[in-house]
């Protein structure tokens, strides 16, 4: 078997909207993680994620089918065959860390490029942690 791990810092964390959609049942494993980057809260509603070296948490999911893609690509607007400026969010594979700092192997996670962010009003979220509950 296969498994698929993918890193989520949004809507596809255990207990945000879209976890239950996309992710019930369909989740072997999930554990709180960090992965480096910059976290921003858009005006949409949602987090996205760009390139960077800041401290980012969420979760890392473990799948046993790579289906999965096909359901979490479309929720985040990402085809392999646009052009990176033409997804809102590009699929790619990053290292992830534990709470402890020991590596988990890699993780696809799901970025956004800065223009993105800036055409979506982001704003910086300095602690790292999107939750739907907490007004920016």
């Amino acid at each position: 078997m296969n498994l698929i791990k993918v890193f989520v810092y949004g809507t596809l964390k255990p207990g945000e909207i879209n976890y239950h959609r996309y992710c019930a049942g369909k989740v072997v494993e999930e554990q709180p993680a960090i992965a480096y980057g910059q976290l921003y809260h858009l005006s949409r509603g949602y987090p996205g994620m760009i390139l960077g070296d800041s401290q980012v948490q969420g979760f890392l999911l473990t799948f046993a089918d790579s289906a999965i893609f096909d359901s979490l690509d479309q929720l985040e607007d990402y085809d392999p065959n646009r052009r990176p400026e033409d997804n809102e969010y590009n699929r790619e594979q990053i290292e992830v860390y534990d709470k402890a700092g020991q590596s988990l192997g890699l993780a696809w996670v799901y970025f956004m490029t800065l223009g993105k962010v800036q055409n979506f009003q982001g704003i910086y979220i300095n602690s790292g942690c999107w939750s739907s509950d907490i007004p920016i």
